[in-house]
Parts: structure tokens; sequence; C-alpha cells
């Protein structure tokens, strides 16, 4: 495979027609200045030293020469092998609730910003475990399969909205078999998978606690953060406060009993947020307790570079540019090994 790396200097290489340009301009006006004191054909008999052949030799090596700098610059790389990698870590599946009710402001500015800050916060102090990332709310989304590259999964973590999810309502159940189901398959048959659930804990479509249940069975422990306040906040959506069928203004409140249950019956652990701390950190140190697996990841080796060959290629080019004189050299013209001593 070639690439080059850094291939915003490519855009120098406009400047060579340029120069080409200009120095056909300037051979043109030296041909008109000769052109004044003669014919050009008798004034090269009465300056035989001088040869327009060398000029142009000579700006054809310094062009080149240009162009090898400007290649160089742009660091052409040959290669890119596979290479696997072993690590110790854990796999990490974040399941985020992006419901309505996240919008709700006991939290400032809401609890969805909020959590999104969190994970930014977590994602930036990870090194070797992977991690992942499920949305949900009447139904669940990856939003990102597992993965070790932590700049990609922050960038992620940032686009979470409650309109990456089509069906309203909040499914719990569901977002976490979803999140069984995107562990790779290097650690089926270890016990280093967590799912970090942080949600309000309002469930209205299915059994959370079945789902819940089969994670023990695989193995899979379930943190779970609460976010939000017993006595609730109302939700407000465009500068709207949503209500009702009876008019109504809906309060969207913290169950706090069902996310407890779910964490117990895997062997997790459950925390409340506050305003000061989500919870991500506590939860952090539990993980970085347990037994970790061997995770394998393929990565590209680094690529071979190849820029310092042409900058010795300009190098010699501008040297031999250096050392071709447009006429004899001066400081040789008193040498004369062709001539008898007398």
């Amino acid at each position: 495979m070639f690439r080059f790396a850094n291939p915003q200097y490519l855009w120098l290489l406009a400047v060579l027609p340029v120069l080409a340009a200009l120095f056909w301009l300037a051979a043109r006006n030296r041909r008109k200045r000769i052109a004044r004191f003669g014919h050009p054909d008798v004034l090269q008999e009465l300056m035989p030293e001088v040869s327009t052949g060398r000029v142009t030799l000579r700006f054809l090596l310094f062009l080149a020469a240009v162009l090898c700098l400007i290649l160089a610059a742009a660091r052409p790389q040959f290669g890119s092998k596979l290479r696997e990698e072993k690590t110790q870590g854990i796999e990490m599946m974040l399941v985020v609730d992006v419901s309505n009710s996240m919008l709700a402001e006991d939290f400032e500015p809401n609890r969805l910003e909020r959590t999104k800050y969190a994970i930014g916060k977590l994602f930036e102090g990870l090194q070797q475990d992977r991690v992942g990332l499920v949305v949900f709310a009447g139904e669940p989304k990856v939003q990102l399969p597992i993965t070790s590259d932590y700049r990609m999964a922050r960038a992620f973590a940032r686009r979470i909205d409650p309109s990456l999810v089509a069906v309203q309502g909040t499914a719990i159940g569901k977002a976490l078999e979803q999140a069984l189901l995107s562990f790779s398959s290097d650690t089926e048959q270890s016990h280093g998978r967590v799912i970090i659930l942080i949600t309000d804990g309002e469930n209205h479509e299915d059994d959370a606690l079945a789902a819940a249940e089969r994670a023990a069975k695989m193995g899979v422990k379930i943190f779970t953060i609460g976010i939000g306040t017993p006595e609730g906040a109302p939700i407000q959506i465009d500068g709207e406060f949503i209500k009702d069928e009876n008019g109504e203004m809906v309060v969207s409140k913290l169950n706090e009993e069902m996310l407890a249950q779910i964490a117990d019956i895997t062997g997790g652990a459950y925390v409340r947020a506050t305003k000061q701390s989500i919870g991500l950190d506590e939860i952090v140190k539990e993980i970085n307790a347990m037994e970790q697996t061997e995770l394998s990841t393929v990565r590209f080796e680094e690529f071979n570079e190849q820029y310092q060959y042409l900058v010795i290629a300009a190098l010699v080019l501008l040297l031999a540019e250096f050392l071709i004189l447009d006429r004899r050299n001066p400081l040789l013209a008193h040498l004369n090994i062709f001539r008898e001593k007398r």
C-alpha cells in the first residue's frame, strides 16, 4: 500500500509550472537584451564561454530538486501489515438512555448532557479496555461497536441525542439484550465483560430483570447508574413542557428499585448520580478490581517512510546544479594542463 502522510503539501506542486514560466520569461528577456547589441549568431561567436544549454540544464536540475523536496514534505510511505497485539483488559458496553425523560432538568443543563460529559471523561481515562456504546429509548441502537479507539469513542459520545432512536419510550430489557449481543467473540469464554447502564430507570416496555438474569448466566456484570431525583422534574422539549392526555405536566422520576435489582442479579453495583458526580468514577474503580481477560487487537504496522531518499536526491541535484556553471570557472582559468611549459 502506498500513501502520503501529509498530502496537503502536494498543493505546492502548483509552484513548478510557475517557476517554469518565470524561467521562460527571464530567458526571453535575456535574448531581447542581447539582440540589442547585434545578431545572436554573431554574438555567440564572441562569447564562446556562455552556454544557454547549461543555463537550461541548471534550471531543470533545480526544478527536479524542488519537486523532490515537495514530495518529501508530503512523506510518501509504503507498506502496512496487520499486526495482532495482546493486552489485558475489560470489554465495557455503555448502555445510555436517550428517551425524552433524559431531557429533564433536575441535572444541569439536563440529565442527558451531564451523562455525555461524564462518558467523555471516562473515555479519556481508559488505556487498555475496549468500549462500545448502545443508545436506547423504545428500541436500542448500537451507536459504537466494541473498539479500543478512544478518540472515535469520544466523537460518538458527543453525538448522543434522542433523535438517534426513532421510537420513543424506555425499553431497558431490549437495550441490555442488544448490549449482550454486541460483545466480541474474544471474551465469550471469560468474565471480562461488563455493562454500564445509565438511565433514570423508568421502564415502560419490557422485562428488564429477565435480561439481567440472562446476563448473569453469561457471566456479564451489569453496573447501573440512576440519573435523576426521586422527586423528579418536568420534561421540556423545544421550550415546551410535555403533558399527558389529561393536560397534566409529565414529571420524570428516578426508579432506583429496579436499577438496584438489575445490578444485584448480575453481581454488579448500583450508584445514584449526584450533581457533583455521575458515578462513573466509582464504577470504574470496581471494574478495575475485576479479573481482566486477554484481549487481542489487530493494528496496522507503521508505514515505511520514504521521504529520506527524496531528500538525498534533492541534495544531489542541488549540488550538481551548483557545480555546473553558466561559463568556464574563472578560478580554474589559469590552469591549462594541456599546454607545454616554457
